[in-house]
């Protein structure tokens, strides 16, 4: 799990265009999420349906599994189904 950089708005148009809301069977559901480090209020998602796949660019340092540094937006892949793209990790 990561979070990428805000997105410029041409590309969270683009991304906004292909999304869809998540069904009660998301794997995030009930999950916490905060908008910094250090920040303690908890943030109220809009969950969506985990069928995009995204290229994104990023630093592997990682701490205890979680990314050190933002990841950064690529762009969509839109011709690439979720079901051809192995877990993380598994590569």
């Amino acid at each position: 799990m990561g979070k990428t950089t805000p997105l410029k708005p041409g590309p969270a148009r683009d991304v906004a265009d292909h999304l869809t809301a998540a069904g009660p069977d998301h794997p995030w559901t009930g999950a916490r999420f905060t908008a910094s480090w250090n920040s303690r209020t908890p943030l109220e998602p809009d969950l969506v349906a985990p069928a995009l796949v995204a290229e994104i660019s990023v630093d592997v340092s990682q701490d205890h599994g979680v990314w050190r540094h933002p990841l950064r937006y690529e762009r969509l892949r839109l011709g690439v189904d979720e079901a051809d793209v192995p877990p993380f990790g598994e590569t």
